[in-house]
C-alpha cells in the first residue's frame, strides 16, 4: 500500500506507462500479424485513456460455491440439483468475465462536423459515428459525451443528462450486432463567440447478465471556433465611404503596380516594365502608367481588452463583446477593401501570456486568421494599450492607418495617439464607452486624431440582428471611389 501521496502518484503513473508499453505491444502484433488494430489499444498508447473502471455485482464466493454446490452434488449420488446449480453459476461467472472483458473491445466512437468555424447562432451539424467492430454482439453500449452548449434539436436515441458546471452531457443508449455501425445526428448553437471544445467521451458496457459493468474515459477531444459578430460600417454608425480619412495622395514614394490609374509622357528614369506599349503605338511616342499611391492600404488594428482604467476593478463582458465586435467588423472591411490588415490585442493567447499579433498581410486567409485570434480573446490584459501602441507601431509601414478600439481612454493612452499623430502617423480612435470622447489635438492645434464614439444605443447593438458573414456585412455599404484628381490621361 502507498504510505504517502506521491507514492500513490507515483503507482498511478507506472500504472499508466505499463498499459501504454502493453498497447503499443499489442499494436506491433496486430501490424505483423495483418490483424485489425484494437482502437482501445491505440488510444491506450497514445495517452488518451484517461480513466477505466470496473463494476460488478458478482461476489467472490461466488466461484467457491459452486464448486461447493458440484462437490455435494457428485458425494450426493450425482444429485442433479447441486449439479445444474453449480455448472450453471460457474458457466454465468466465466462467459459474464469473457464477455466483460471484450465489451469495449473494437469499439470507436467518431464526431464529425459539417464546418468547425461558425458565427454566433448558426447552426452546427454533429454526427456520431459508433462502431462495433469484432464478432461479438453487445447487448447494451452507453456513450456519454461532453458537451459545451445543450444541443439545440437531436436524434431520438440521444438523451440529455444535464448540466455539469456549464457543460452539458449527451447521452447515447444502443444495443449492436457484430460488425455494425450507426450514425446520430443532433445540431448545435452557439450563442457567443469562442473556442468551444467537445469532450472527453465515457464508454460503458458489459456482459450479457449484467453483472459486470466496463467503463473507460477516452481523452477524445474536438474544438469548434465560433468568430465574432460582424457589423456593416453603417450599423456602427460610422461613414461607410473613407471611414478613416483620405486614403488617397497627391504624390507618394509607394505605389500599388496592380491599380493603374493613368498614362503620362515617358521620362528618362521611368522603369522600362512601366511603359505602356499600347498607349504608346497609339500615340507615337513613349507611355508610362501612372498607379495609385499606396497610402492607407495597410491598417493596424489595435484592441484594447480592458474595460475599466485599473485591472483590480474588475470587467465589463458586454463591453468587451462589443469591442471585439466592431475590431472585427473593421478588420473585415479592410480586407474587403483589399488592404494590408493586422491585429494587435493586449489580450492573451488561449494557454499562453503572449500578447495577440497578427501581423498585416493581403493572403486570403488572413481574415480567418484574425477572426479566430478575436474568438480567443479574453478580459486578462497582458499589458496596457499603450505600451503596446507605442512599441508595436514603428512595425508597421510608415503610411499604414492605426486603428485603436477601446471602451475606456487614459491619459496614457491621450498621449500616446496624439505621440503618434505629432510624428506623422494616419491615427483613427474608435471610443465605446457612454461618454464621448474628448477632442485630442496635437500641440501646434492644427490637427487632431480622428475619432469616433460608438455607445451602446447604435442601430447594431440595439436591434437583435443575426450574425452577419464576413461576405454579407463586406457586400452591405461599398463606398464609392473618390474621383482621381490629378489631371491623366485615362487608359482606353
Amino acid at each position: 500500500m502507498p504510505e504517502s501521496y506521491l507514492d500513490l502518484e507515483l503507482t498511478t503513473r507506472e500504472t499508466k506507462q505499463e498499459s501504454a508499453r502493453l498497447a503499443r505491444q499489442n499494436l506491433v502484433q496486430a501490424a505483423i500479424s495483418g490483424k485489425g488494430i484494437d482502437p482501445t489499444d491505440l488510444a491506450q498508447a497514445r495517452g488518451l485513456v484517461l480513466r477505466e473502471r470496473e463494476n460488478s455485482i458478482f461476489s467472490d464466493a461466488w466461484v467457491p460455491l459452486a464448486i461447493l454446490f458440484l462437490i455435494i452434488g457428485l458425494l450426493a449420488n450425482l444429485n442433479a440439483g447441486f449439479i445444474a446449480l453449480g455448472a450453471v453459476l460457474l458457466i454465468i461467472v466465466v462467459v459474464s468475465t469473457l464477455w466483460k472483458n471484450l465489451s469495449l473491445y473494437g469499439v470507436s466512437y467518431e464526431r464529425q462536423f459539417d464546418r468547425t468555424r461558425v458565427f454566433p447562432g448558426e447552426a452546427v451539424e454533429l454526427t456520431v459515428t459508433i462502431q462495433n467492430d469484432k464478432h461479438l454482439p453487445l447487448t447494451w453500449l452507453r456513450f456519454r459525451d461532453k458537451l459545451p452548449v445543450p444541443p439545440d434539436t437531436f436524434d431520438s436515441h440521444f438523451s440529455l443528462l444535464g448540466e455539469q458546471t456549464g457543460n452539458s452531457i449527451l447521452q447515447s443508449v444502443l444495443s449492436m450486432q457484430n460488425r455494425e455501425r450507426v450514425s446520430r445526428r443532433t445540431v448545435l448553437r452557439f450563442p457567443t463567440r469562442g473556442f468551444y471544445q467537445l469532450g472527453p467521451v465515457t464508454y460503458e458496457s458489459g456482459d450479457i447478465f449484467t453483472l459486470f459493468t466496463r467503463e473507460r474515459e477516452h481523452k477524445y477531444i474536438d474544438t469548434l471556433i465560433v468568430y465574432p459578430q460582424i457589423w456593416p460600417l453603417a450599423e456602427l454608425g460610422l461613414p461607410p465611404k473613407e471611414p478613416f480619412g483620405e486614403v488617397r495622395v497627391r504624390q507618394s514614394l509607394f505605389t500599388d503596380p496592380i491599380r493603374t490609374r493613368g498614362i503620362r509622357d515617358y521620362s528618362p528614369g521611368d522603369r522600362f516594365r512601366d511603359i505602356h506599349w499600347k498607349a504608346s503605338a497609339r500615340r507615337g511616342h513613349l507611355q508610362s502608367k501612372v498607379y495609385d499611391p499606396s497610402t492607407g492600404m495597410t491598417m493596424g488594428v489595435f484592441l484594447n481588452v480592458a474595460t475599466f482604467a485599473r485591472h483590480w476593478m474588475g470587467f465589463d463582458p458586454e463591453l468587451l463583446e462589443r469591442s471585439v465586435s466592431v475590431a472585427a467588423s473593421i478588420c473585415n472591411y479592410g480586407v474587403q477593401q483589399g488592404w494590408g490588415v493586422g491585429l494587435f490585442a493586449n489580450g492573451a493567447v488561449p494557454d499562453s501570456d503572449q500578447s495577440i499579433k497578427v501581423r498585416p498581410g493581403r493572403s486570403l486567409d488572413q481574415l480567418g486568421n484574425i477572426l479566430e485570434a478575436l474568438a480567443a480573446v479574453t478580459e486578462f490584459a497582458t499589458g496596457s494599450i499603450d505600451v503596446m501602441l507605442l512599441r508595436e507601431s514603428p512595425c508597421l509601414p510608415w503610411v499604414s492607418t492605426i486603428v485603436v478600439v477601446t471602451a475606456v481612454i487614459t491619459d496614457e493612452l491621450r498621449i500616446a495617439l496624439v505621440r503618434l499623430r505629432e510624428a506623422g502617423r494616419r491615427v483613427v480612435l474608435l471610443a465605446l464607452g457612454d461618454e464621448p470622447p474628448p477632442l485630442m489635438r496635437t500641440r501646434y492645434g492644427s490637427e487632431s486624431v480622428l475619432t469616433y464614439h460608438i455607445p451602446a444605443d447604435v442601430p447594431a447593438f440595439q436591434r437583435n440582428l443575426r450574425s452577419a458573414s464576413a461576405i454579407e456585412a463586406a457586400l452591405s455599404d461599398i463606398p464609392t471611389p473618390t474621383p482621381v484628381r490629378l489631371k491623366l490621361e485615362e487608359v482606353g
